[in-house]
């Protein structure tokens, strides 16, 4: 009897102690629907209501919550902002559905009632040109599996001109992790990240036709510590373009083309400073596209580009495989040139639709420490021969085909 007794009473004391991890346990894996907060989903009614409602809840509860586009709907997103910081100290997104943007006539009629509150830090133009921006969250986990995003961009493409919206954008967001996202036919840019901060995109598809206007594949900008790898990039512009105030940026695996490759810049572009470093971009494949490695810098700016690593790279009948221009967008000397130096190009393999397979056209006052090495790139033109022109570049050149006899 003395030993029933006993084992009632720490049954009490431990039961409660259970239900609390439990409801615990219950609180940190608690998903957020964005169907049970009004979602249509059915590609023609409005959702951008319906994940501002659970972004809302999200953002201010405990712990890891989870934010859900189901399978099987196709969601309609209007230019929303979600935006921290969050009481959550983690949060997850699992995109198993489609989101889907307007076309053009329905997006200009959304900016005349876009409303700063939704966000009053962040300016409105960048409300207006972004499908969906991610502003001031720290440790977000976003997983495509599944799902994913088409920005309808071809309602876009013939107007030039007009700023056309980009499909995904990242704002202050650190310790970012990014991984099987499917997105294409942004109207501009597909994924932006602006003052970023240890992040890594892995396994992410992006698909728009080479002919399609500016519309990269990911752009970093004043960002660092950045990791994109095991990536495919089918687009009209860079595949990557790192931008100024960016360094420790790592790029592996990544299959471009069409597009116009992984570039450093364009940097100095209207007399900005700008500085670029840290950059290792390694075993990529360049296939059928405008550009290889290229650092691209806008005369008149100021600042720097160096220590930068392009390595074990294919090329299949890239334009310009390995290209340095300092004349980028002008053709008029001017006074103030960006510094490009410590550049090593190693381990290139494959062919140049071009005849000039490395360009290396710097300004006047030149490029240094510029290292070519284990080259062996031969013109994919019968009979023709690739070419080096080296330009005010001064390094060295081991084992490289093309010679480049003015590389000094």
């Amino acid at each position: 009897m003395q030993t029933l007794i006993t084992f009632l009473l720490i049954l009490g004391f431990v039961s409660p102690c259970l239900c609390v991890r439990w409801n615990n346990a219950r609180t940190q894996n608690k998903t957020y629907n964005v169907k049970d907060y009004g979602a249509y989903g059915d590609g023609k009614y409005d959702d951008s209501g319906a994940f501002l409602r659970a972004w809302k809840d999200i953002c201010g509860s405990q712990d890891t919550p989870t934010l859900v586009i189901p399978p099987n709907g196709v969601f309609l997103i209007k230019s929303i902002t979600l935006s921290g910081p969050c009481i959550a100290t983690s949060i997850n997104i699992q995109l198993q559905g489609s989101i889907v943007a307007p076309v053009k006539n329905e997006w200009l009629k959304v900016l005349g009632m876009l409303d700063p509150i939704q966000d009053p830090e962040q300016d409105l133009t960048d409300q207006r040109f972004n499908l969906i921006v991610i502003s001031n969250v720290s440790r977000l986990s976003l997983d495509g599996t599944g799902g994913s995003i088409d920005g309808f961009g071809s309602s876009w493409w013939d107007c030039r001109n007009c700023e056309r919206p980009t499909i995904l954008r990242f704002r202050f967001c650190n310790d970012l992790t990014v991984s099987n996202l499917n997105i294409s036919n942004s109207p501009k840019a597909h994924i932006r990240m602006n003052s970023c901060e240890n992040a890594t995109f892995s396994n992410i598809s992006i698909h728009s036709p080479g002919d399609s206007p500016n519309t990269d594949g990911i752009d970093i900008l004043a960002s660092k510590n950045i990791l994109i790898q095991d990536s495919t990039m089918h687009c009209g512009d860079d595949c990557i373009a790192i931008s100024g105030g960016s360094s420790h940026i790592n790029a592996t695996g990544i299959a471009c083309g069409p597009g116009h490759g992984i570039s450093i810049g364009s940097l100095g572009r209207n007399k900005a400073y700008d500085t670029v470093e840290e950059v290792y971009v390694k075993n990529c494949t360049f296939t059928n596209t405008e550009n290889g490695a290229r650092i691209k810098t806008v005369p008149g700016g100021s600042g720097y580009a160096r220590n930068i690593i392009f390595e074990n790279i294919t090329v299949i009948q890239a334009q310009n495989p390995i290209i340095i221009d300092q004349y980028y967008e002008s053709r008029i000397p001017m006074s103030g040139a960006l510094n490009v130096s410590d550049v090593i190009f190693r381990g290139f393999s494959g062919t140049s639709a071009k005849k000039n397979a490395i360009n290396l056209n710097c300004s006047s006052s030149g490029c240094f420490d510029i290292v070519l090495d284990h080259i062996h790139i031969v013109s994919s033109l019968p009979g023709k021969p690739a070419s080096c022109s080296c330009n005010n570049a001064h390094g060295t050149a081991t084992d490289t085909v093309p010679k480049c006899y003015l590389l000094s």
